[in-house]
């Protein structure tokens, strides 16, 4: 009897304690009510608090005693930060995590967030090299790798993908996005969110993050940070594209940008964060600032103040407050003021609590932070695998003089490599490698030696790390490949000269490594110009004097092993550019769907007083969508369904597709569409359609696209849909510049 009764006691006990736990607490509880349950006990400062996104740094060890974190620590107590970036690695994310959710009052656990922008350790190619791999499956499947690896050291958020399209090579940061294209910056877009997010139900994805909303890639001068000016058609039909892809393809959160559009920041720019993102496409996520990007409308002339600056954010529809404080600090007093209100702050707060809890982190905050599955997790062989996948599928070969290209790696061949960065694992890399490490790396010189293990290779500098060389360096090249069969030079930019606050007014090869290949020339050996490089170069100096371009652009962990893949023709090279290449720095920016003027330049005839450069030609040296192979692609008998199509009626085009080279290969057959006339100029091409497609030797396949209604239709400057009828040109090819082309009307 009396066991009975302790029995009795301990059940009723129990049930008394889950009659006390807060519903938000309650895991068989849906979200919406858990939210409205904490949302009532939450104070104004908590609630600003989950506004708040700190840098943190190092919370365990000695560090942990330095009076800033101890002052973030205190901040964390106090429920005044939601979410730090910069915290990474399971053992550090668990012990801010524990801080947050079992010593402050509420216990409302932390987003990690970090920067994983080509990979978190296994190091993939940079987003613009990956691009030109026009591989959307392989795309897909790198960003979930980098989503696994980073979720496992803690991360729950990464600030990926870049979305912004540019036209630029000088900006530095073009090496995050996939291109000048916006179809093709879309689907992109979509892949890498899909990627990073899968269904976010486990601990294998993370939060992708669309940025830079919007524009930013249009920056004046290809300067970082600059003034974007562009017409809202421009931002309608070229820019926003890619991030409408993201959004709809489900992505967590969008990040402002940093600069002014309409003359208005980003940040506190209501056309563009309530007005298109909100109400316009429907997104339910939340918006992050960029780093301090709240408290630089005070520079930019916009707000008075950081009280302002806080007010005209929030009225803007942001969020979140990367690292400037000042919602932290000002969103109290706003509401006491009524200058915003509660109902708004909630709101806010609620996309934020929401994905804390889609994570799962409120019944298991420590279920990203598990140190034995981040060791097990991270730079696994099959990671480094799909890791070089995707570097051989991003290898551009821009020229190939004489079939020089690929190198039998069966015969002894003397290869004279030379070239500073072909050793130099720390200028493989670039800014953004997370926590990857360089010496984790396969070098050009290690992957050549272990691909090319029956030749003999000599190897030497030619020029300085800064790309500048001298006459000791260059004799001492020049010796080595007067005894080689082939000279394999690499030249091109750091990369640490890549990705944000690395623009450059003159995206050039250097001085010292164009007399470096003049003088391999003249030995008479065959050149081979490996480019590395974060952004297309202007290559117009080194033309006459090699035989071969590979452009290896920054390509990750595999980087040696890729390159050496493609030398060889064990991987026959597939990629296709994804940006125009200038012939000249002076023509930037150059690219494929510009529209066309009054006097556009005419093939043949009267070339003056038309839209021309006098110096040099109007078209790029490498246009949009090349890229050779050591085969060869003919298209053929290109047709139409229809000479004329009505709406909501596809029509069907078709086009024959014949390897007629001697190896198999990937080939990246691109449509592109021109419409004639229209109550908006359109481009003289854009893309809508590309397969890349297998094909043996000698095969032939016949190539079916559709274009239906949204092929043809467009945005005006209010972000209204038109489909116009009128003529229109299909084109059908292996780039942007090579096509067949059939005309057609829609009625």
């Amino acid at each position: 009897m009396k066991k009975t009764v302790i029995l009795f006691g301990l059940l009723a006990t129990a049930g008394f304690i889950r009659a006390q736990q807060p519903l938000y607490k309650n895991a068989k509880a849906p979200i919406e009510a858990r939210i409205n349950d904490l949302l009532k006990r939450m104070t104004p400062e908590e609630k600003a608090g989950q506004l708040n996104q700190l840098n943190g740094g190092i919370f365990t060890g000695p560090a942990a005693n330095d009076p800033g974190q101890q002052a973030k620590i205190a901040m964390t107590r106090q429920g005044k930060v939601g979410s730090f970036l910069n915290v990474t690695g399971a053992e550090e994310t668990r012990a801010m995590q524990k801080v947050a959710v079992e010593e402050s009052r509420l216990g409302i656990p932390l987003l990690f967030a970090f920067d994983v922008i080509h990979g978190y350790k296994t190091i993939f190619p940079i987003p613009l090299a990956e691009a030109c791999s026009w591989d959307v499956a392989q795309i897909e499947k790198d960003a979930s790798i980098a989503a696994k690896e980073a979720a496992a050291a803690g991360l729950h958020w990464v600030f990926s993908p870049m979305c912004d399209i540019s036209n630029d090579p000088r900006w530095g940061r073009v090496m995050e996005g996939a291109g000048e294209d916006p179809y093709y910056g879309s689907v992109v877009a979509a892949a890498r969110v899909k990627g990073l997010q899968g269904n976010l139900n486990d601990a294998a994805h993370v939060m992708a993050c669309v940025k830079h909303f919007a524009a930013y890639g249009a920056v004046q001068g290809g300067r970082e940070y600059n003034t974007v000016d562009v017409s809202r058609v421009a931002l309608w039909n070229k820019y926003l594209p890619p991030y409408y892809a993201g959004v709809k393809a489900g992505a967590a959160t969008v990040m402002n940008a940093f600069n002014i559009v309409d003359g208005v920041p980003a940040s506190g720019n209501k056309y563009l964060v309530h007005d298109i993102l909100e109400k316009k496409w429907g997104f339910k996520g939340f918006v992050v600032s960029d780093w301090n990007s709240f408290d630089e409308m005070i520079t930019h002339g916009y707000a008075a103040n950081r009280k302002d600056a806080a007010y005209k954010a929030l009225a803007a529809g942001s969020m979140m407050d990367m690292e400037s404080k000042v919602v932290v600090d000002y969103l109290p007093q706003l509401l006491k003021e009524g200058k915003i209100t509660m109902q708004q702050v909630d709101d806010d707060v609620r996309r934020v609590l929401y994905y804390k809890f889609k994570l799962g982190l409120f019944d298991d905050p420590y279920k990203f932070s598990d140190v034995a599955r981040e060791k097990a997790t991270e730079f696994t062989a099959a990671h480094r695998m799909e890791a070089r996948k995707a570097a051989d599928a991003s290898i551009v070969l821009l020229k190939n003089e004489d079939n020089v290209l690929p190198i039998d790696a069966k015969s002894n061949t003397a290869i004279a490599l030379i070239g500073y960065y072909a050793k130099s694992k720390a200028d493989m890399f670039d800014f953004w490698i997370a926590n990857g490490k360089a010496e984790d790396a396969v070098s050009v010189l290690e992957g050549m030696k272990e691909k090319f293990a029956n030749s003999n290779i000599t190897y030497s500098d030619g020029y300085l790390p800064d790309g500048s060389s001298n006459e000791a360096l260059i004799d001492n090249a020049v010796a080595t490949a007067k005894n080689a069969n082939v000279v394999i030079v690499n030249v091109g930019l750091t990369g640490k000269l890549a990705g944000e606050d690395r623009s450059l007014a003159n995206p050039a090869i250097s001085e010292g490594q164009v007399a470096l290949l003049k003088a391999l020339h003249a030995t008479g050996k065959p050149i081979v110009a490996l480019v590395s490089a974060g952004r297309p170069l202007v290559l117009t100096a080194i033309q006459p004097y090699v035989n071969a371009i590979v452009y290896t652009w920054i390509l990750g962990t595999e980087t040696g092993h890729a390159v050496a893949d493609v030398l060889s023709g064990d991987y026959n090279p597939s990629g296709k550019t994804v940006m125009s290449f200038p012939y000249a720095v002076g023509q930037i920016p150059v690219y494929y769907d510009h529209f066309n003027t009054g006097r556009p330049l005419p093939d043949s005839g009267d070339l003056n007083w038309k839209s021309r450069y006098r110096d040099i030609p109007n078209e790029p040296l490498y246009p949009f969508g090349f890229g050779l192979s050591y085969t060869t692609f003919h298209y053929g008998n290109l047709q139409l369904s229809s000479a004329s199509m009505k709406k909501g009626s596809p029509l069907q085009v078709k086009v024959e597709l014949t390897n007629t080279g001697s190896k198999a290969g990937y080939e990246v057959a691109q449509l592109y569409i021109r419409q004639m006339t229209a109550s908006i100029v359109q481009p003289v091409k854009a893309l809508k359609a590309f397969q890349r497609v297998y094909l043996q030797p000698g095969e032939k396949k016949v190539l079916s696209f559709t274009i239906t209604d949204n092929d043809l239709a467009f945005y005006d400057g209010e972000g209204n849909v038109h489909i116009e009828p009128g003529a229109f040109k299909v084109f059908v090819g292996g780039n942007s510049r090579d096509v067949l082309e059939k005309d057609f009307t829609l009625q």
